[in-house]
């Protein structure tokens, strides 16, 4: 588990020193991507969720997923040239970027992971996570992709 508050300033500092515009947002807790983006005014597309996908071991990728959209296995593993992929225990997440779930971002991660964006949420004004329950930072995707040297790509599908 991550101590109180360091998750936020290293994720908060991250993005300041990055340079990109952005509006941090803070609420109670919540339990679903759904309270979330209720809690931030939004709609839950607008929510970016930061997945860790496993490609070997010790080796991850962060994967940004609009919160009405979920992983295409097929798609992410053609788009990365590999044939096993998987999102890896909560430990291990935690491990790899300093963040429990539900806080991750790819902002100040304890290693610079490669990132890859849905192409579904270029174009727009997203809420992305901000290193602890109930904080949150408004960006948009095009800064977000810029600063990160992320890949855009088709990697997911509806969510039903």
């Amino acid at each position: 588990m991550t101590v109180p508050g360091q998750g936020e300033d290293r994720a908060l500092a991250a993005l300041v020193a990055s340079g990109i515009e952005h509006q941090v947002t803070r609420h109670g807790p919540v339990s679903s991507l759904a309270e979330a983006a209720e809690a931030r005014g939004l709609e839950p597309r607008d929510i970016l969720k930061t997945l860790v996908v496993r490609r070997s071991a010790a080796d991850y990728v962060l994967v940004l997923v609009p919160g009405d959209r979920t992983i295409s296995w097929p798609k992410l593993r053609a788009l990365l040239g590999e044939n096993r992929l998987s999102l890896p225990p909560a430990d291990e997440a935690l491990f790899a970027t300093g963040y429990e779930r539900g806080t991750i971002t790819p902002f100040g991660s304890t290693t610079a992971w490669p990132v890859v964006v849905d192409e579904t949420a270029v174009g727009r004004t997203v809420s992305i996570g901000g290193g602890a329950h109930g904080v949150a930072a408004t960006v948009s995707t095009d800064d977000l992709v810029r600063v990160l040297d992320a890949t855009v790509a088709d990697v997911t599908d509806v969510a039903h």
